[in-house]
């Protein structure tokens, strides 16, 4: 599999983009972070200045992960899954998920915005379903290669604020309450699950925006701006 570098020039068309650029731009976060309203923002701050961009989400992003997705985490609550099942269904969903439409994305030049990553395996399946954080990033890196996020976005949030956010949605959305397979796991499993995101993020500083996602989101998505407009000098 060819990757170009995600720190290479772009084209012509992109003259505005620098070498430090990041190509491959990931989104991660607890549930409620709000990972989709700061998305929606910067997938409109590149379409804005005319950049190519592609948008894509993890379980998902393909034929066949979308419908693993829509099983893994709609399936009957009492239907039990295997941690280490579970996590390699998540891991062929990634396999394909690359193959498919992240690599030939970057090596074509475009920007890849991406919500959710190794870093939500690793936490999740890792620390929240104690397979062992190394383990599973040992598996995730076997899985992907070279194809690692040049820029992590990651939004820190309390869990209980979190899930709260997360119950509110569902009832405005009409869901009664609705929480999927990973929402509904106990307190516990997500305590475990955001502090594994934090030790991540504190391992590589320097790949990592991390944001405290408990204030108003209109904060947050200021905060990642600021940040890509210093990044892309534009």
């Amino acid at each position: 599999m060819k990757i170009l570098s995600n720190w290479n020039k772009q084209g012509d068309d992109d003259a505005n983009f620098y070498l430090n650029a990041p190509r491959f731009i990931v989104f991660e976060g607890g549930e409620g972070a709000g990972k989709t309203t700061l998305i929606d923002n910067v997938e409109q701050f590149f379409l804005e200045k005319g950049v190519a961009v592609v948008r894509t989400r993890e379980p998902g992003g393909t034929f066949f992960g979308e419908q693993m997705r829509n099983w893994l985490l709609n399936r009957r609550l009492e239907m039990r899954i295997d941690a280490k099942a579970e996590l390699l269904l998540f891991l062929s969903i990634r396999a394909q998920h690359i193959d498919e439409l992240i690599a030939p994305a970057l090596n074509s030049g475009k920007i890849v915005l991406c919500d959710r990553f190794n870093d939500s395996t690793i936490a999740y399946q890792g620390a929240g379903r104690q397979l062992g954080v190394e383990y599973v990033s040992q598996l995730c890196s076997l899985v992907c290669g070279k194809v690692v996020p040049d820029l992590v976005f990651y939004l820190d949030i309390d869990p209980k604020i979190g899930l709260g956010r997360t119950l509110a949605t569902a009832k405005e959305n009409a869901m009664a309450g609705y929480m999927d397979a990973i929402e509904s796991e106990k307190i516990e499993f997500h305590i475990r699950v955001r502090k594994a995101f934090q030790m991540l993020a504190a391992a590589v500083p320097k790949r990592y925006c991390s944001i405290n996602a408990e204030q108003p989101r209109d904060a947050v998505v200021k905060a990642a701006l600021n940040l890509l407009q210093d990044l892309y000098r534009v």
